[in-house]
């Protein structure tokens, strides 16, 4: 067997052997890297003659970047312990209020302990509690068949079960050592899409700031268009950008700036940045990306 036969072999059985390891692995078939892997199998399997130097450096290029996703997948799997998460039913009013991943200090001098703990203890409490009346006050509608109130109770399951999941992704997205900027293939999505880091920070932050009233700016991702945006949303469900995935979040009601900032949002914007905890958005982009719509 000539070089090149031998080393497309080697390029084709290291691939395979990838596959198989995220099959032992039960990685779900939806994940981007399956799709990568098969494509990359039938690039192989397509080769009958050797290739010129343009074709072997686009070949060498595509086995290069599957290899670095690969890496990544080890990292993440080796820094999380695990990346598939069991599911679990939350029913009907039985939703609680999560702890925080680090002590109410942990944030200072960029977010203070006393506003930690009036709006992880009282805000995102109510939250909770007003989800969970929302949620059996609409099973009590079903059983008795009436709905007299279901635009109030409706209301009501929007504006407490959006404050409630996005502080959860809230206090997560958080850190006390917070990472500069992002990795691996976020940084390369927020680079192509955006432009720049820089580009995307800028235009986040401004989004933040504008936010008319209380309200939250986020960094989604759209299964089905395939590329992140930044949305704003008044209060916490207003404006919602529907069919997109929540990765990064900022609260910009006055509760969680105020006690230090006093009205000078900006400050507070500027200084959040310092303890975004960019491990935790790129898992959530990477179990994001995972799921695929048709583009229409």
């Amino acid at each position: 067997m000539d070089r090149f036969g031998k080393y497309v072999k080697e390029l084709f059985e290291w691939n395979e052997d990838m596959k198989k390891f995220l099959g032992s692995d039960k990685v779900d078939k939806n994940f981007a890297l399956w799709e990568k892997l098969d494509n990359f199998t039938d690039l192989m399997e397509s080769i009958s003659t050797p290739l010129s130097d343009t074709e072997l450096l686009n070949l060498q290029s595509e086995a290069e970047t599957i290899h670095e996703e690969m890496e990544e997948y080890f990292n993440r799997k080796q820094e999380l312990g695990v990346i598939w998460i069991a599911e679990s039913v939350v029913p009907p009013g039985s939703h609680t209020l999560p702890d925080l991943p680090y002590p109410y200090n942990a944030l200072e001098p960029y977010i203070s302990e006393e506003i930690m703990k009036v709006h992880h203890d009282k805000h995102h409490y109510s939250y909770v509690e007003g989800l969970n009346k929302a949620e059996l006050r609409m099973v009590e509608a079903r059983e008795k068949s009436d709905f007299s109130l279901v635009k109030h109770w409706s209301r009501e399951l929007a504006f407490h079960g959006s404050g409630h999941y996005l502080h959860t992704i809230f206090w997560e997205n958080m850190g006390p050592r917070g990472e500069e900027r992002p990795k691996r293939r976020l940084e390369k999505e927020i680079k192509s899409y955006f432009g720049s880091y820089e580009a995307f920070k800028k235009h986040f932050s401004e989004a933040a700031i504008q936010v008319e009233g209380s309200g939250w700016v986020l960094l989604v991702w759209s299964p089905r268009s395939r590329h992140l945006e930044i949305v704003q949303s008044e209060k916490h469900s207003g404006q919602a950008l529907w069919d997109t995935i929540p990765i990064l979040v900022l609260d910009v009601w006055e509760h969680a700036y105020y006690l230090q900032y006093k009205n000078n949002r900006a400050a507070y914007v500027e200084n959040w940045w310092k303890i975004v905890n960019w491990s935790n958005v790129e898992m959530r982009f990477e179990k994001a990306v995972e799921l695929k719509w048709n583009s229409f």
